[in-house]
C-alpha cells in the first residue's frame, strides 16, 4: 500500500486571503484596525488559536477574550472559508492521477478539522482523500508527530508527507518518513533551512517524486 499525506494551507490551496478577510472582519468588529495579509499570512501554520494569539498580541487586545475571539474567527472563517481561497495549478489533476495510479490519499493539517472538510468540499476535493486529520483530531498539533501518525494509522502503508512550511519539515523528520517541500506556499524560513527529501515548485512534478520515493 502508497499513501501520500498533504498538509492543506499553503500547500494544497492558497487559503491566506479568506483567513486574512476573516481576521479582519473579527478586527473590525472589535473596533480594531485592519492587518494587511503579508501580516496575516505570517501568522499561519501551527492552527487557529495561535494565529488569533498573534493577532490579539500583534493588535493590543487583551488575551482574556482569546477563547470568544477564537470561536468568531472560526465562526466568520466556516461561513465563507472558500470565497477567495484556490487550489494550486495544477494539483486537483495531479491528485485523481495519484488517485487512479492505486495511492491512497489523506490530509494532516493544523486548520480545525471542520474547517479543513467543508473547505475540501466547497473546492469539490474531499472525493481524493480517505481520511482528513486537522488540529483538533489528535491531543497535538503539528510539529508533534501524532497528528501525522494518526493520519499514517488510517491510510497504511509507506507514506510521503506533502508541506509547504518548516513545521511539517519538522512534522515529517519526527514521524520518521520523507518529506517533499512545496515551496511556494507559506514556510518562514529558507529551503535550505529545512529537512526534506525532495522540493518542488509546480505539483507536476510531484508525479515524478513519488515515482522515486516509492519506487
Amino acid at each position: 500500500m502508497k499513501a501520500i499525506i498533504f498538509d492543506l494551507d499553503g500547500t494544497l490551496i492558497d487559503s491566506a486571503p479568506d483567513i486574512h478577510a476573516s481576521v479582519n472582519k473579527m478586527l473590525a468588529a472589535e473596533g480594531q484596525d485592519a492587518l494587511d495579509l503579508s501580516t496575516v499570512t505570517a501568522f499561519i501554520g501551527n492552527g487557529l488559536p495561535k494565529l488569533v494569539e498573534r493577532v490579539i498580541k500583534r493588535v493590543g487586545m487583551d488575551m482574556a477574550e482569546f477563547d470568544r475571539i477564537v470561536a468568531d474567527v472560526l465562526a466568520i472563517y466556516n461561513a465563507s472559508a472558500a470565497d477567495l481561497t484556490r487550489p494550486y495549478p495544477h494539483m486537483a489533476e495531479v491528485l485523481a492521477g495519484l488517485k487512479e495510479a492505486g495511492y491512497r490519499l489523506g490530509v494532516c493539517t493544523n486548520k480545525p478539522h471542520e474547517p479543513a472538510v467543508i473547505i475540501l468540499q466547497d473546492l469539490g476535493l474531499e472525493g481524493y482523500f480517505d481520511v482528513v486529520i486537522g488540529g483538533d483530531s489528535t491531543e497535538a498539533r503539528k510539529p508533534d508527530p501524532k497528528p501525522l501518525q494518526a493520519a499514517m494509522a488510517a491510510l497504511g502503508g509507506d507514506v510521503l508527507y506533502v508541506g509547504d512550511s518548516e513545521i511539517d519539515a519538522e512534522t515529517a523528520e519526527r514521524a520518521g518518513v520523507p518529506f517533499a517541500l512545496f515551496t511556494e506556499g507559506y514556510r518562514k524560513v529558507g529551503i535550505d533551512e529545512m529537512t526534506h527529501a525532495y522540493a518542488f515548485d509546480d505539483f507536476r512534478q510531484l508525479t515524478e517524486i513519488t515515482g522515486a520515493v516509492f519506487a
